[in-house]
């Protein structure tokens, strides 16, 4: 079973289990640090349940609090001189490689200046390559097993990012929230040489340049939460690619 620091709440689903679900069916009740986790061999999934004492429009910034913890947890564990990137807003790749991502739940009937009773964030990583897939669909995924990592260090993945996310909202409450826009920035490629990058108070991304005088490009962060691009909803995984 995993090791989680003082405050967790474990909950363990079989193999054809949902974490990402279940969390999300149990947050009204099962209250904040409670983390469910699906025992599988070819994926690290993971979801916690989060109590915001915000509003559900800012609120949503967690998410990028909980991909840091899920970064810093993967780098801690991996091979040497290896980078941990991420794709804007929800998407982890190991050395260029989609490997999974982050999602993030709130209840819909909650309007965007209340404050929502819980969120959930989840994770769902590649942690083995599937047998089922083509090769050369396959070649354009990695797996962290494929990567260098040992079969023990998955459910240490989980137990690293479980004391990291502690770090990073407790960084959020001393320094607020732009030192944890600045280390998720740190690990979103640029998409031109100069340009300057924030997220707004809702969590969008803001990308202007050097020269520009006019609004920076907003990219929505709801709609690319609505659009999961490295999920793949039939395969319940990351996509290959």
């Amino acid at each position: 079973m995993l090791d989680l620091p003082p405050g967790y709440t474990l909950v363990a689903l079989r193999e054809l289990g949902d974490a990402f679900a279940h969390a999300c069916e149990i947050a009204p009740e099962a209250g904040a640090g409670t983390l469910v986790w699906v025992r599988r061999y070819d994926l690290v999934e993971f979801a916690v349940v989060l109590e915001p004492d915000e509003p559900l429009r800012s609120a949503r910034r967690a998410l990028f609090a909980g991909m840091n913890a899920l970064a810093d947890a993967i780098a801690a564990h991996c091979p040497p001189e290896r980078e941990v990137t991420f794709d804007w807003p929800d998407a982890v790749r190991f050395d260029a490689g989609l490997l999974g991502g982050g999602r993030l739940a709130w209840p819909m009937d909650f309007a965007e200046d209340q404050v929502p009773p819980w969120l959930v964030f989840g994770v769902i990583l590649r942690a083995a390559a599937m047998a089922h897939v083509p090769e050369v669909q396959a070649a354009a995924g990695v797996s962290l097993l494929s990567e260098g990592f040992e079969m023990v260090e998955t459910d240490a993945i989980i137990e690293s990012f479980s004391r990291h996310l502690m770090t990073a909202f407790d960084r959020w409450k001393e320094r607020g929230f732009e030192a944890i826009a600045r280390d998720y920035l740190e690990r979103l490629p640029k998409g031109k040489a100069g340009e300057r990058r924030g997220i707004d108070i809702n969590g969008d991304l803001l990308v202007s340049l050097p020269n520009s005088r006019g609004e920076p490009d907003r990219s929505s962060l709801v709609d690319a939460l609505g659009r999961s691009d490295w999920y793949d909803p039939q395969a319940r995984g990351p996509k290959l690619g």
